[in-house]
């Protein structure tokens, strides 16, 4: 059930939209990793670049994100889930939104959001793990609109939470819900009513991406099932290819990656990547294996004819910094022991944050693994995906969030 409406006007886009400077959604702009910054200050001192502030966070692993002059953060607090407002450049707090979640992690990892909220025109959209989708005034922090989804669609909350990022498509929001006949599910954004729901697939970890396939508007979704993509106006299916992990105990989390008419898919546990070409209502695969490159939570980025990315599981201990080529999936080079990094392009090179909190500039070059800087900004374990704007980078680890200056 609704349990708020209130009046809100948004404008119609595609994706949503981004002042020069934002970061208003997962992996950036437009959700493949890429920051249009220049001329930022690689040759940093040794104790790495300028922390400019740093504030206590709570649980979770939501990213920041940065639309119209502020920078939002979604953590937990004791029992509630709280979304934040702040000042880009001071770390102080402009608005606070909270309401209490009931959200308990089965196995004890993590009780916060998992998902990176979205900003779209002057609206905040978040998902807590409990199935909480809220809709907030960025220039106020009121509350617009908020429902259950776990509750209104019968869905399983899986093994940690609801983690899908909201993608916001024209005058809809859409999410991974996981319930029967309500896979996935298209919200109005001016008051949370439902639109269209769409297929019986399982919400997995991952969050959709928005694209042009073969001509047309898709939202491509990679649910517990395999590759969705649909209509984002009807929620009809236009492809869709099975791909998921043969063990049920194991998780699906990377982006879809698209490029022109083609798709990357990524997972660890004996699953490996598969480049499919999109046309004329069918998926075709281009390459597939599990050698390449299988990511366990993280998104690889494309850059030129070159997909990086990380390979292998943080559970192991081996995972590797990896350039492959795109169109045939063949390794280039590997860096062995790099750890589990999600990935920034900006400035003709890579900017990597580990997952034991290191920052590291590296090459972007199918030539071999090239490293310019290295510094270590926050500790273990540094899950979440970082933010970048005005030079400025905000990232998170379990107790704190940061703003280091690259200028």
């Amino acid at each position: 059930m609704l349990r708020l409406v209130l009046p809100l006007v948004l404008a119609l886009a595609l994706a949503p939209s981004a002042q020069g400077g934002d970061w208003p959604q997962l992996h950036g702009p437009a959700r493949d990793g890429h920051s249009a910054e220049t001329k930022l200050n690689w040759a940093w001192p040794k104790d790495g670049p300028k922390l400019l502030w740093k504030l206590d966070a709570g649980k979770g692993w939501a990213a920041p994100v940065l639309a119209g002059g502020k920078l939002v953060f979604f953590h937990r607090v004791e029992n509630d889930e709280v979304v934040l407002a702040l000042d880009p450049a001071t770390g102080k707090e402009v608005w606070k939104h909270t309401y209490q979640t009931k959200y308990v992690d089965d196995f004890n990892f993590d009780n916060g959001p998992r998902a990176t909220p979205t900003v779209s025109a002057n609206t905040v959209f978040t998902l807590g793990p409990n199935g909480d989708l809220t809709a907030i005034e960025l220039a106020t922090g009121k509350a617009l609109w908020a429902r259950n989804l776990l509750a209104d669609y019968k869905a399983d909350k899986g093994f940690f939470g609801a983690a899908c990022s909201p993608l916001v498509v024209g005058d809809k929001v859409l999410v991974n819900v996981g319930g029967k006949g309500a896979g996935v599910v298209a919200f109005n954004v001016a008051d949370g009513k439902e639109v269209w729901k769409s297929t019986d697939d399982g919400a997995s970890y991952s969050s959709p991406t928005a694209a042009n396939l073969d001509g047309k508007p898709a939202a491509v979704f990679l649910t517990r099932a395999g590759l969705r993509v649909l209509d984002p106006a009807t929620g009809k299916s236009l492809y869709d290819f099975p791909f998921r992990p043969r063990d049920n105990n194991s998780v699906q989390a990377a982006t879809p990656l698209v490029w022109k008419d083609e798709i990357f898919l990524t997972a660890s546990y004996a699953t490996g990547g598969v480049l499919l070409s999109a046309k004329k209502g069918t998926a075709e695969e281009v390459w597939s294996n599990d050698k390449s490159l299988s990511s366990q939570y993280t998104t690889p980025v494309r850059m030129g004819d070159y997909l990086y990315g990380t390979h292998g599981r943080a559970d192991t201990g081996a995972t590797h910094l990896r350039c492959l080529e795109w169109k045939t999936g063949a390794v280039k080079w590997s860096e062995a022991k790099f750890g589990v990094a999600s990935l920034i392009a900006v400035d003709g090179g890579l900017l990597a944050l580990t997952e034991s909190g290191e920052l590291v500039r590296c090459d972007a070059s199918p030539d071999g693994y090239k490293e310019r800087a290295r510094a270590t900004i926050l500790t273990k374990p540094t899950r979440a995906a970082a933010a970048l704007a005005d030079g400025r980078l905000y990232a998170r680890d379990g107790k704190t969030l940061v703003c280091v200056s690259l200028k």
